[in-house]
């Protein structure tokens, strides 16, 4: 099902990855409803380090780097049952908004998480053409230009731009593979002639 309607359920949710990660206090979630204090408030120490995220109209994708098992439970824990509160309030629904656990997946080697950054950061191309996993991109100029406009992602961090959200990642906990925009927007689109059958681990 739908998760995210609107500009609003794509920001709600990003303050959320914001303020839910913190080991402070569960009750830092609520800020979100005062916009100008979110992004300013001193969350203390994180509970994951966050390297990546893109979030889709029906799911999202995280790139965690976990501090302990307990603590990455807790931070997801936190982050659906806040967003699945405010968006149940929103259409007056009961129940469960996220089904079952989270699909978590093990990195193992450089290559491999390099080719998940991409993976993570290329996904909303499948809002402007559905197929181009299995075909290819139709339009490498349009993709590209559609990326640097989705702000729902964490690929204009990437790329430099400064905002707010930028506070989301903790970029510092992870390999520095990108030291430049260009390199990232370079290599980034390498990945869409990436071979299937390639082995990363």
């Amino acid at each position: 099902m739908t998760i995210f309607e609107n500009k609003p359920d794509y920001e709600r949710f990003q303050k959320l990855l914001y303020t839910t990660n913190s080991k402070e206090t569960s009750k830092l979630s609520a800020l979100v409803n005062i916009p100008h204090r979110v992004w300013n408030i001193d969350r203390g120490e994180t509970l994951v380090n966050i390297g990546s995220y893109s979030l889709m109209p029906n799911h999202f994708h995280l790139l965690i780097k976990a501090k302990g098992k307990d603590e990455t439970a807790l931070f997801l824990q936190r982050l659906q049952l806040s967003y699945s509160k405010y968006f149940n309030m929103k259409k007056n629904h009961t129940g469960t908004l996220f089904q079952g656990k989270a699909k978590a997946e093990h990195i193992y080697g450089d290559k491999y998480l390099k080719y998940l950054i991409s993976y993570i950061h290329l996904n909303p191309i499948k809002l402007i053409q559905k197929d181009w996993k299995e075909k290819g991109v139709d339009n490498i100029n349009l993709a590209k230009k559609y990326l640097n406009n989705y702000k729902y992602s964490s690929y204009i961090d990437f790329l430099g731009e400064k905002r707010n959200e930028s506070k989301i990642l903790e970029l510092e906990a992870f390999p520095n593979y990108f030291p430049t925009s260009d390199k990232f927007e370079k290599e980034i689109f390498e990945w869409l002639n990436y071979n299937k059958n390639e082995t990363f681990k």
